[in-house]
């Protein structure tokens, strides 16, 4: 009797994998590594800020595409993960590639066109879109009533915390709005493909790897189309180790951890955490660069812990 290949086993026993385990709602574990990514993600934010007068936006995002794939690629080939093993993950994984660079580009160009405040609020609709679409390529993980009203109830904290935004009245920022919208879209796209298509069945490092190969060409492509200048002095420190930040620990470490939790846990759930991350901006930017901080914020966090007690609350 002939063998069968332990890669094919392998495959076949992650193709036919209960639902349940790909749905199933975060434990304790999950939940702290998702409150520490946001941290981190938070922080992220004023890292660009910190950076963004020596090295535009998406230079930015270039960089740390380029240096966090070399970084990749050395600790896949050093655990010996299969880098170029043809499981089926080609197509999705290019696919995702260019949601993630075009999620970056769209949300760095609608800057040019709308306010930060109002950029933020349109790129968090991404969780709804990513809810919208579970509910039809993976019922197990639809949402009832109680997760709606705790997804809504998270939003509406975020909404407090960066107050409502006014009717955009310049066709300008109109424009820079629905650039944040394809934004958010983008987002839950490479969410939803990573959760549901072959790339569920590959190392999570992998598909940061495609996503990163792939991004380098677009976003160097879109830094030339936009105009933006180049760096032509050596940065200050603070904008070299906050894009170091970005290169070495934010992209290689806890974007992989969370493609990793999205494989294992209901991506629903998890998407909801993101509404942490603005959050997490305001304190670290009213720490670090002495942004002002409302009364409003405090009310903002209750709002949104509430959600997500709402969201992930068994039963």
């Amino acid at each position: 009797m002939s063998k069968i290949p332990t890669s094919e086993v392998a495959a076949t026993a992650a193709d036919s994998a209960p639902l349940a385990s790909q749905t199933r709602p975060l434990d304790p574990l999950a939940a702290v590594l998702m409150v520490v990514l946001c941290l981190s993600w938070g922080v992220n934010q004023v890292a660009i800020k910190l950076a963004i007068h020596d090295i535009p936006p998406l230079l930015q995002a270039l960089v740390r595409s380029l240096g966090a794939g070399i970084i990749v690629f050395a600790w896949m080939s050093w655990r010996n993960l299969p880098v170029f093993a043809r499981d089926g993950s080609l197509k999705a994984g290019l696919w995702c590639g260019v949601f993630f660079a075009l999620e970056f580009v769209c949300i760095y160009h609608a800057l040019n066109y709308t306010t930060a405040t109002r950029a933020i609020l349109f790129l968090y609709l991404s969780p709804f879109f990513v809810v919208i679409g579970m509910r039809w390529l993976m019922p197990a993980d639809r949402f009832g009533t109680r997760q709606w009203v705790g997804l809504i109830l998270s939003f509406a904290g975020m909404i407090l915390a960066f107050g409502l935004p006014t009717p955009a009245l310049d066709p300008r920022q109109i424009f820079g709005d629905m650039l944040s919208v394809v934004s958010a879209f983008f987002w839950a796209m490479t969410t939803l493909l990573i959760k549901t298509s072959r790339l569920s069945h590959v190392a999570s490092e992998k598909s940061m790897l495609y996503q990163l190969a792939v991004s380098v060409p677009i976003l160097a492509g879109a830094s030339f189309l936009v105009g933006e200048p180049m760096v032509t002095t050596m940065p200050s420190a603070i904008a070299l180790a906050s894009v170091a930040y970005q290169t070495l620990y934010i992209v290689p470490i806890t974007y992989v951890a969370w493609f990793a939790l999205i494989v294992r846990y209901s991506a629903s759930r998890l998407t909801v955490f993101g509404f942490l991350t603005p959050l997490f901006g305001i304190a670290a930017g009213y720490l670090v660069l002495g942004d002002p901080l409302t009364p409003a914020f405090a009310v903002a966090v209750v709002l949104v812990t509430a959600g997500l007690v709402l969201v992930n609350r068994p039963g």
